[in-house]
């Protein structure tokens, strides 16, 4: 099985080990380099290194995560940025998502969610941690838009379970547990309800289960 091969750029060396240190314990993730800086970052991507995703927080000396995303998305395209920080305005999440960002987690989410964000990156998906989401959400479903309802989707009574678990905010692990299968089963299921709904993340899965009374 091919790994995922990660850059973690962080300027906090405790962060930074403590992340290494969970993500080394995953058979199929591995660190390709580390960095502490935006200029860091660039050489060592300039060496030629295989990367596939960029861990990176936001705020460090120098260049910030936002110059890294400008920088690197025309240079490398093919590479995968997700943003790992402690800031949660949502002007920061939008500048991010738009320079070209597939992911943005805050720093107080579990290992779990971490690793759900970095396998279902790496298979092309975009991903915005629970937090953020369900505040996001909250705005919108408060805010006067227009509502488009009668879609259907063919959904397995599991797959139903699962969603009404992820729209009461438990982690994939909590999931897990609850039905008594595995982690890895519940991601299953969860990437199967973004593609039969025809939706890139947690936050449009829910608002679609909403809008289509699949949820309430």
């Amino acid at each position: 099985m091919k790994s995922i091969k990660v850059f973690l750029v962080e300027d906090h060396n405790i962060v930074r080990n403590g992340i290494r240190t969970l993500l080394e314990r995953q058979p199929d993730i591995e660190i390709a380099e580390e960095a502490e800086t935006v200029n860091e970052t660039l050489e060592k991507l300039r060496t030629g290194i295989q990367v596939d995703i960029i861990l990176s927080d936001i705020n460090m000396p120098g260049l910030s995560g936002l110059d890294l995303i400008n920088i690197v998305k025309p240079e490398f395209p093919d590479i995968r940025i997700i943003m790992l920080t402690m800031l949660d305005h949502e002007n920061y999440i939008k500048q991010t998502i738009t320079a070209g960002a597939s992911g943005y987690l805050l720093k107080n989410i579990d290992i779990e969610q971490m690793l759900f964000a970095i396998r279902h990156v790496a298979a092309g998906g975009r991903y915005i941690c629970s937090e953020i989401v369900f505040e996001m959400l909250k705005k919108q479903l408060d805010s006067p838009t227009e509502v488009v309802t009668g879609q259907s989707v063919d959904l397995s009574q599991r797959e139903e379970e699962v969603l009404h678990l992820i729209a009461d905010g438990f982690t994939n692990q909590e999931i897990a547990d609850k039905l008594f299968t595995s982690r890895r089963t519940v991601e299953g299921h969860r990437q199967n309800l973004l593609e039969k709904t025809g939706t890139k993340n947690t936050a449009t899965l829910i608002r679609f289960a909403i809008r289509n009374s699949i949820i309430n």
